[in-house]
């Protein structure tokens, strides 16, 4: 969990929070605001609490100290075994040893004194970090950088920190190049701030993009500009709205050029974005995933995947249409599945064209084997052909154009099943019998 998923409520209480704490709370404080932020991303209720209304009990004004604590603590113990009244007895004595030893009273003093310099130098740049933060507003608030004390960063003063794990908002910056346009390029060292924009800039850019896509302009330049702008989002680890819109974009773009490598980056991408939470056309998405896996013919995953939709997303146009093709193609009901293809919603068609020809085969296999011979015409009413020259031209390609009347008009040609079956077969054991994805993940 990194702070860049966080929902602007949280920073703000975050923020607060961290202005509160003294040098005598911050230990339990910090560690009571990490189990609280832990049990809401548990929870995934992070963007549905009313952070402002959350009060940390360790922050709360606390009475004064009663004296003789120690007899009324005492008073108020409930019974202890035996086994229990040896080990506190064992225990105290212990610790009247520990006490009495002056070389032990010298070394805990000088612990004390160094948790206590420590301690200070956390307070001093936790006020110039969230200062800092302050100031970057827009942004999901960076409280864990290397520079400052954080609840969940990598801190050499925290005893329990892991040396061997990363802190990773070290490298996190803030952009300061105003260049709408920007080349993609592959970062072979660390990313400098004067060649990543800032997150307004990546907003006026998404605005240009989409003005020059409707403008007819190369994809090859418009998905180079989107994935230099997806880079300069993830070098500065925004994860927001806007994130999972310039994904989307790109997705339906991908999609539109038949660039099924850039598609699926950006579908793995957004189901991440999607699972911590954020807003965004999250049924239309799952339908496309639903055809993709249908695509790839993974049955295994897409019964897994189908078995964890809400009722909201069943209930979603797109997701009944995507989950009705499901249905034919494992029923074998190809004249449902032909009409469906015809009256896909959003750009669902585009994934069943990978897909589309394997299962005319199939359906053209089951016909050819019910039938002696079979119309042209009828062929392309019912495997979906917008015209008789794409229906004969997918049986040549296909090795089943064997005609009882090679002499007549092309709408008037019978097909001859007998001959035609068993090279179908086999060109469906060759071309369709695995599925290559490219860029699947």
């Amino acid at each position: 969990m990194s702070s860049e998923s966080w929902p602007p409520p949280l920073k703000e209480w975050v923020a607060r929070c961290l202005g509160q704490m003294t040098d005598a709370n911050r230990a339990e404080a910090q560690a009571e605001l990490r189990e609280s932020i832990a049990n809401a991303f548990a929870e995934k209720t992070l963007w549905t609490t009313d952070w402002a209304g959350v009060q940390l009990k360790s922050l709360m004004p606390k009475a004064p100290p009663v004296l003789n604590t120690l007899k009324r603590k005492m008073n108020d113990t409930p019974p202890m075994s035996k086994k229990a009244k040896k080990a506190a007895a064992q225990k105290r004595n212990d610790a009247n040893l520990d006490f009495g030893d002056q070389a032990a009273l010298n070394r805990r003093a000088e612990r004390f004194q160094r948790e206590h310099d420590i301690e200070r130098q956390k307070s001093m740049r936790g006020q110039a970090s969230l200062q800092a933060n302050n100031q970057n507003a827009h942004l999901f608030n960076r409280i864990s950088r290397s520079d400052s004390p954080s609840a969940f960063g990598t801190n050499p003063d925290d005893p329990e920190a892991d040396p061997n794990v990363l802190d990773w908002d070290k490298y996190t910056i803030v952009g300061t190049n105003q260049e709408l346009f920007k080349d993609y390029l592959r970062l072979t060292s660390e990313p400098k701030p004067e060649t990543i924009r800032p997150y307004s800039v990546l907003q006026q850019t998404l605005v240009e993009l989409k003005k020059r896509w409707k403008d007819k302009v190369s994809y090859n330049w418009i998905c180079n500009q989107f994935k230099s702008l997806r880079q300069d989002l993830t070098v500065q680890r925004i994860k927001n709205e806007f994130t999972v819109q310039v994904y989307e974009i790109h997705a339906r773009m991908a999609l539109e050029s038949s660039d099924m490598v850039e598609y699926n980056q950006c579908q793995a991408t957004l189901k991440n974005l999607y699972d911590l939470g954020i807003p965004g056309k999250h049924e239309e998405f799952t339908a496309y995933r639903i055809l993709m896996l249908l695509h790839g013919r993974n049955k295994s995953e897409l019964n897994l995947y189908v078995g964890t939709l809400t009722p909201r997303q069943k209930r979603d146009p797109a997701v009944q249409h995507a989950l009705q093709v499901q249905r034919a193609i494992s029923m074998g009901n190809y004249h449902a599945l032909f009409e469906m293809y015809f009256n896909a919603p959003n750009m669902g068609a585009y994934i069943m064209d990978y897909f589309i020809d394997r299962e005319r085969t199939r359906a053209l296999m089951t016909m050819t084997k019910a039938y002696r011979t079979i119309t042209v015409c009828f062929i392309q009413n019912e495997l979906g052909f917008e015209s008789v020259s794409d229906t004969l031209k997918f049986l040549g390609t296909h090795g089943s154009a064997f005609f009882v009347n090679p002499n007549a008009l092309d709408r008037d040609k019978t097909v001859e099943c007998k001959s035609a079956a068993p090279q179908l077969a086999q060109i469906y054991e060759e071309k369709y019998r695995k599925v290559g994805i490219k860029g699947a993940i």
